[in-house]
This record gives C-alpha cells, structure tokens and sequence, in this order.
C-alpha cells in the first residue's frame, strides 16, 4: 500500500514537472528565437524573481535591502554594455551587502547573492549577445547549452528515480544518485550529438565529425558542472533548512531551484568561448 501511494505521489510530481516544463520551454525558446528585447526581458524578470527567493529564502534584518543590491547589480549585468562598468559594480555591491550584513547571522550568503545572480543570469545574456552575437547562431548554440542543462536534469531525473543505487552526495540531497549522474551525462551528450548532427545534414550549419565530438565531450563537461550548481543549491537549502527556494512553479520549486545548474554553468561556458579555446 505503501509503495502504491509512493509511485503514485511520483507519477503526480511528474506530472506537475512536464505541465509546468510545456508551459515553460515555449515561452523561453520563442524569447531567444525574438531576441531583443524579449530575451532581455526574461532574464530581467528571472533575475528579479531570483533576488526576491534569495532575500527571502536566506534570513535577515532588513530583507528588502539585500533584494534591491541584488536587482542593481543584476540590471547593470544585463544593460550596461561596458566590462569595466559591470566588474566595479558587482564588486561594489558585493562589498556593500557584505558590510550591511556585518551583524546577521547568514552573513556570507547574504553577500553571495550578489556575484551569484548578477554573474550567472548575466553571463546567459554575455553568451548569447555577445559570444555568438550573430542570428540565428545566437539561437542555435544558446538553445544548446540549455539543452545540455536540460537533458542532465531530465536524464538524472527518469534513470536516478528508477535505477537508484548509491548516493551521489547522501549528506546534501538524499535523492541524487551515481545511476542519475551517469544517466544525465550519457543523454546530454547523446542530445548533443544528435542536435549537430541534424544541423550539419539540413545544412543549417557547417561542421565536421571532429567539432560534433567536441561538442558533444564539452556538452558532457557542461552538464556534470550543471550537476555541481545543483549540488551547491542543494547544500544551500539543507544549511537553512528549507526544501525548495520558493513555491512559485508546481512540482518545481522556484525559480532558483529549476535554473540553480544553468546559472553554475553559465559564466564556465562564457568564459571558455571568450577566452579558454586560446589556449586549445
């Protein structure tokens, strides 16, 4: 009886996943094919919704404070077009939170707020406006990356809740496994794969078998550090002893806890392609 109502209670949260997922792809997928200004958008209002989790989930004084540092460094993130301009004020903002937060009790993960949002929802918009800055390229290869987020979660999700087995890390989130892990790897890079694959053979993009299989590896690569933001989530939440960062999407959590391995990756990838493949 038991195990009925488990598998019961885990087909509905799927359920909940996949409605909330059909609600949520089309909207993101129609913003990067539009670009600006409604990819800019987006990111604003998931940085904002970001900031208000953040300043809610983690305890402090004057709430309110830490989520209006967060907004402005996530705004000159995403607006201001000048490197200089964007390192001083997250660095600022940084120092600022820090300092407000002398007398709290979360004193460090009131100031981590400030690099974690600006810099990972901020590099999302770096890779696709300024990394591949030319349509559709900025479509296809930004689509990628999250594909690649998207399949590790997918993966993770249906072998982990089957397979089962050892705990990938018991003390920080008791339902991630090895099995899951190794199953979001293989789809990410079989995701990859195939994604290049159909865009060399309806000619959409030129590439040899030599880049499909770098892509492929390095898509691998993007989803075991995705894993890794997820991880850190995870270890966030049971620190504050909460389960999910918000109740704002049904079977999801909040924002924070659906996009937590996209905002990880995010600036390893923008920095890769903007200064690492020198050195390759």
């Amino acid at each position: 009886m038991a195990k009925t109502k488990s598998k019961s209670k885990k087909m509905g949260s799927f359920a909940k996943r996949t409605l909330a997922a059909l609600v949520m792809l089309p909207v993101v997928i129609g913003a990067l094919w539009f670009s600006y200004p409604y990819i800019d958008i987006l990111a604003l209002l998931v940085g904002v919704l970001l900031s208000w989790e953040w300043s809610s989930m983690v305890p402090s004084r004057k709430p309110s404070v830490y989520f209006g540092t967060y907004v402005l460094a996530l705004a000159v993130a995403l607006f201001v077009y000048s490197t200089h301009a964007i390192v001083l004020t997250i660095l600022f903002a940084t120092l600022f939170a820090f300092l407000k937060a002398r007398n709290e009790k979360e004193r460090f993960l009131l100031t981590l707020g400030v690099p974690y949002i600006a810099v990972g929802v901020g590099s999302l918009m770096w890779i696709y406006h300024d990394i591949f800055a030319y349509a559709p390229y900025n479509f296809y290869m930004t689509l990628w990356f999250l594909l690649m987020v998207w399949a590790m979660d997918v993966g993770a999700y249906i072998v982990g809740s089957n397979l089962k087995g050892p705990k990938l890390a018991p003390s920080i989130s008791p339902n991630k496994t090895w099995s899951g892990l190794i199953g979001g790897l293989i789809l990410a890079i079989a995701v990859s794969e195939l994604y290049f694959y159909g865009f060399a053979y309806f000619g959409l993009v030129k590439i040899d078998s030599n880049t499909e299989l770098f892509f492929a590896m390095f898509g691998g690569l993007i989803a075991l550090i995705s894993q890794g933001g997820d991880l850190i989530e995870s270890a966030i939440k049971r620190h504050l002893g909460i389960k999910d960062s918000s109740e704002l999407i049904p079977g999801h959590g909040g924002v924070f806890d659906r996009i937590d391995g996209l905002i990880f990756a995010a600036p390893f990838v923008y920095w890769l392609f903007a200064y690492g493949l020198w050195y390759l």
